[in-house]
């Protein structure tokens, strides 16, 4: 019974700790998750050794530490949680897709949907999206086309959820007045819908629909996620799968 109480409270303290931190940094999110589910499992621990269940404490024990990474197991266990903000996802193939435009790449990491982008193109060629605020960014975005555009805020909604309400100076919600929710130019070519899906040539019909269900969980505009990004990758599996029939 009171290994039970403890499961029930630790579900409890999860649910309300997503719920304030609803539209944070996926990064941070899974970080949080971890760290709060390696504490409350070694409370669980010493709560249940002093009732004398050591057969039960010692293994919740040496879990919870090994979230926290502080046994050799941390790593391991780490990454066992490998759903989207750190719930468990089954196994964790490390997948990640890439799309790119004219001036940005953007990576998605499948197991924590984090959302990275580096440019690649211009005098900032070479340097992530991360090194920069949001007005430099912004500024930036003012050269770009139409589809980096598109792809840039998609990474913006990931790291500054109300950017659009906050973004100061001219520029804020559009660049240099191209339609940002303007299509993808040339047509997609298998290498690059094998990159967004995160597969390798060759992969078959079911995977490519295990990965586009995956992926469109994270970036299903009535998810919060991006609507270009979610057409990518509708437009990635169409054009895999025709290659099927």
């Amino acid at each position: 019974m009171p290994t039970l109480i403890a499961g029930i409270v630790a579900v409890a303290l999860v649910y309300a700790a997503l719920n304030i931190v609803k539209g944070a940094d996926p990064k941070w999110l899974a970080k949080v998750i971890r760290g709060g589910g390696g504490v409350v499992t070694l409370a669980a621990a010493l709560f249940v050794g002093a009732k004398g269940e050591l057969a039960v404490a010692i293994p919740l024990g040496i879990f919870g530490a090994g979230l926290l990474g502080w046994s050799p197991f941390g790593a391991k266990l780490g990454s066992a949680w490998s759903g989207p903000f750190g719930w468990p996802g089954g196994k964790s193939k490390g997948q990640k897709s890439q799309v790119r435009s004219q001036f940005i790449e953007m990576t998605l990491d499948h197991d924590t949907g984090a959302l990275d982008g580096r440019i690649v193109a211009g005098p900032e060629a070479g340097r992530v999206l991360d090194d920069f605020t949001l007005d430099q960014l912004i500024v930036l975005a003012r050269g770009f086309d139409a589809e980096s555009w598109a792809l840039l805020e998609s990474y913006l909604d990931r790291r500054f959820p109300a950017w659009r309400e906050n973004a100061q100076g001219e520029g804020a919600g559009r660049s240099g007045g191209h339609d940002r929710g303007a299509a993808a130019s040339g047509k997609m070519t298998t290498e690059e819908a094998y990159q967004i899906l995160g597969l390798k040539p060759g992969a078959g019909r079911d995977d490519i629909s295990r990965a586009h269900r995956a992926l469109m969980k994270k970036l299903h505009p009535d998810q919060g996620g991006s609507t270009y990004l979610a057409a990518r990758v509708n437009e990635a599996k169409d054009t895999l799968l025709r290659n099927h029939r």
